[in-house]
């Protein structure tokens, strides 16, 4: 039965379901792994990176992680084709906005106008969705630092932390257990440092098969800070992502001699 209707972004099934926009999201669950964790002075996005081949050149800029504006940065799982043709149409939106206003977009609208864009695209026959999903961090006076999820359906959401990409239900279980929201007498949220080594954490258990000495390799780690009025958006190199690796691997080892 579901073959009748899953040629069609714009066709429902008798069940309710579009059957593409599902395959789309299926799609993305078998991406590399992003993880993004709002702490208290930041934002923290970590990401596998997938190397196919040893024979490829090193890529010269980012292929996970994508400045939007200088308060807004977003990290991609799927393809990055199609997260190209949005990038774009955000960077566009607040570079208008910000002119027409004088003042920098905020995260949230910039969220929901890449999202509505996304969902025009699974309500229109001859398009197909765009096969990613997007975790997007930012930060604006209104509401301070602010983390958001969104899927090929054009919806998003907003999260204290969060998986998305191959394995993210394992990722999703572990932040569950580990993550500390400042509510209910958990203790306070965690800082930078912590909710670095938490998404080391969190992609160790994600990425199968991965030895500790191509972990560095393997895992791009991202940090946006407040410094003054400013957002400060910082990579981390191999050899500051090989100390917080080395922080989690001697935290891990102590735990398992106690």
């Amino acid at each position: 039965m579901a073959r009748r209707y899953d040629s069609s972004t714009t066709t429902f099934s008798p069940e309710g379901r579009l059957h593409q926009v599902e395959y789309a999201i299926e799609a993305i669950n078998n991406a590399g792994t992003c993880v993004g964790i709002l702490a208290k002075d930041g934002i923290v996005m970590a990401s596998e990176r997938r190397i196919t081949s040893g024979l490829l050149a090193p890529a010269k800029v980012s292929e996970k992680t994508y400045q939007l504006c200088p308060h807004a940065s977003c990290n991609v799982a799927g393809l990055t084709a199609d997260a190209n043709i949005l990038i774009d149409q955000a960077r566009l939106r607040a570079g208008r906005y910000a002119y027409q206003y004088q003042e920098p977009i905020p995260v949230e609208q910039l969220v929901e106008y890449v999202c509505n864009y996304k969902q025009f695209y699974t309500q229109r026959g001859g398009l197909r969705p765009f096969g990613v999903a997007f975790l997007f961090a930012g930060y604006d006076e209104h509401h301070g630092f602010q983390l958001y999820q969104s899927d090929p359906s054009g919806n998003y959401s907003g999260w204290k932390a969060t998986v998305i990409g191959a394995n993210n239900q394992a990722g999703k279980s572990l932040l569950k257990t580990e993550y500390k929201t400042g509510e209910d007498d958990e203790g306070s949220i965690p800082d930078l440092q912590e909710a670095l080594k938490l998404a080391v954490k969190v992609l160790n258990k994600t990425m199968d098969g991965t030895t500790a000495a191509a972990a560095a390799e393997k895992m791009e780690l991202y940090t946006m800070t407040l410094e003054g009025e400013e957002c400060k958006h910082h990579i981390l190199n191999k050899e500051e992502a090989q100390l917080v690796i080395d922080a989690v691997e001697a935290e891990d080892a102590s735990a398992g001699d106690s």
